[in-house]
């Protein structure tokens, strides 16, 4: 759990504060998403059957303000819907890079909010949920951007 709680803090930094000054930040949000993506592969926890409280956070929009100043470059791009399907037409979708930063910093507060507040097992099984249907895409999304943006 502390390498993953260490990748969580590496990535939500860029939401959680303004301005950062340091050099390399997209080669070093790039290294930490792809270690976030590597750690689904190693998730092990047991069920846990408690009941808790339901996570709630209300600075969705100061985490959006704060990627856009850390990540000024960051902004809209093309996408393809139904990638897949090549004997269909596929149409062109638009995606926001800083939308899915933002979407990936939020799942990975909740995260960190249940190892520290839940149990490690609830923080894991989250993660396994969150990540197969929602934070994977984003951040495949986002790495593509970056990747078409810095050649």
């Amino acid at each position: 759990m502390n390498e993953l709680i260490n990748i969580i803090d590496e990535i939500t930094k860029y939401g959680l504060y303004p301005n950062l000054e340091h050099s390399g930040k997209e080669k070093d949000l790039e290294k930490h998403l792809v270690e976030l993506y590597a750690k689904y592969f190693h998730i092990k926890y047991v069920f846990d059957e408690k009941d808790y409280a339901d996570y709630e956070y209300d600075g969705q929009n100061k985490i959006r303000e704060n990627v856009i100043s850390n990540f000024p470059s960051f902004g809209l791009y093309h996408n393809l819907s139904e990638l897949n399907k090549i004997e269909n037409e596929a149409d062109l979708v638009v995606g926001d890079a800083v939308d899915d930063l933002t979407d990936i910093i939020l799942d990975l507060l909740e995260i960190k909010w249940r190892a520290d507040t839940n149990s490690e097992n609830d923080a894991w099984w989250y993660f396994e949920l969150i990540f197969y249907s929602h934070t994977q895409q984003h951040l495949i999304d986002l790495l593509n951007f970056m990747k078409h943006k810095n050649g």
